[in-house]
């Protein structure tokens, strides 16, 4: 789920400091009067609601690699994934799954094969 943006977050803070009730703002904007308690903490404590950073670890294939892996891909455009992983895990030292490699594969725009 993606988060809120940060103007949303003020200007949902603004009105409720401007005297709108928090149930009454929650319902307007759509978020639960929950979420606006815990905005309403974390600028008090402080200062910013900006969103937290996203726990997790680093992805396998990250930004600075998709020039590699388009490059690997439109040299072999009709390997399977798990060829895709084989030739990775030679070029770049790193062992991915199928899964990763499609998820990456479709964040630098590559299409999902249909047929073999």
């Amino acid at each position: 789920m993606k988060q809120y943006s940060v103007d949303l977050r003020e200007r949902l803070l603004g009105a409720v400091d401007a005297g709108l009730s928090q149930a009454e703002a929650a319902r307007h904007l759509g978020v639960s009067t929950a979420t606006i308690e815990r905005w309403r903490r974390r600028r008090r404590e402080t200062g910013a609601v900006a969103p937290l950073p996203r726990p997790g670890r680093p992805r396998r294939i990250g930004s600075a690699q998709e020039a590699p892996l388009v490059a690997q891909v439109r040299a072999s455009p009709d390997a399977t994934l798990a060829e895709h992983c084989a030739r990775w895990e030679r070029a770049q030292g790193v062992r991915v799954s199928a899964a990763t490699m499609s998820r990456s594969l479709a964040r630098v725009g590559w299409p999902l094969k249909k047929s073999r």
